[in-house]
């Protein structure tokens, strides 16, 4: 196996799988588009990219047939989704967690449109690997992932082996510094698994991942970390006593981050967990500054 590692002295903070997002409104369900700051189409010029699919948006009237045809499976569907949010099911969004919503965050860009890269010449938008694109690389033996530390973004690649998901094979396809990183907005239209990431230089890409929380908890700004040796004795006890009452047999060295509402985060990685499928998988706890476990209901959105 080839597991990426960080260098000496940068923590590993998260990574999961992702890609190019799909469309997901009527009129560009299954598509998406790589575009200019003018709306112009791009892909033929981004340097080093195979030919892909070209996609033309369903018209009104194809999309409004479209939504008759369903009408009736659309409606027992909903009797469906009422039955499972009676009893208390997820009626909307991931199955892993992310919340979806029918209502688009911009109409331009998720039902009209659907860029998934928005970069004039010469914008770092425009040096993203092509294997992120679902229409160029096939997702049934080949996976990307995002890697985030606290130096940086890492796109890899890897060979998919459904029957051997925990052999790892990376190849660093592109990184980029924190610090082009301007700003990481979850987008929640419809499945709610998608994340727009903008850079300094005005472009930005909107990226789709099943563990869509694992990208924006360390992206969506920059954690602060605290030195293992800067906790006190019974934070460092609280953490090694969490880790050694989880199922894991293995635990990477936990790293700790102060959260904004004053609570602490440990996270330890699970080498057993990492699959090419789901990525790295980990380990956490939340504590007080006492080293008090917080409560469920003391947890506050940015500690989840």
């Amino acid at each position: 196996m080839d597991i990426w590692q960080p260098d000496p002295g940068e923590t590993l903070l998260a990574r999961a799988p992702a890609t190019f997002a799909t469309g997901a409104a009527t009129r560009v369900k299954g598509m998406r588009w790589f575009r200019d700051n003018e709306r112009n189409d791009i892909q033929s010029e981004l340097p080093g990219w195979p030919e892909g699919p070209v996609y033309t948006a369903h018209s009104s009237g194809a999309s409004l047939s479209r939504k008759a045809g369903k009408g009736g499976a659309m409606a027992v569907g909903g009797a469906i989704m009422a039955v499972l949010s009676a009893f208390g099911g997820n009626a909307s969004g991931s199955p892993f967690g992310d919340s979806g919503s029918d209502t688009p965050d911009n109409r331009a860009d998720e039902v009209e449109d659907f860029p998934v890269m928005w970069a004039a010449p010469n914008a770092l938008a425009r040096t993203l690997p092509w294997q992120l694109d679902p229409g160029r690389s096939d997702e049934k033996h080949y996976r990307t992932h995002a890697i985030i530390t606290d130096r940086r973004l890492v796109i890899v690649g890897l060979p998919y082996y459904k029957k051997d998901e925990r052999r790892i094979e990376d190849e660093v396809l592109w990184e980029t510094p924190r610090s082009t990183i301007s700003k990481v907005e979850p987008r929640n239209f419809k499945d709610g698994w998608d994340v727009q990431v903008s850079f300094t230089d005005g472009s930005w890409c909107r990226l789709s991942s099943l563990s869509r929380g694992k990208l924006t908890r360390y992206l969506v700004s920059t954690p602060d970390l605290i030195p293992w040796e800067s906790l006190t004795p019974a934070q460092r006890e609280a953490i090694d006593n969490f880790l050694a009452t989880t199922r894991a047999s293995d635990h990477s060295e936990p790293f700790v981050t102060r959260l904004p509402c004053g609570h602490y985060r440990a996270e330890a990685f699970v080498p057993d967990q990492l699959s090419a499928f789901f990525g790295a998988g980990s380990d956490n706890f939340h504590m007080n500054d006492d080293g008090s476990e917080v409560e469920y209901a003391d947890l506050h959105p940015e500690d989840l």
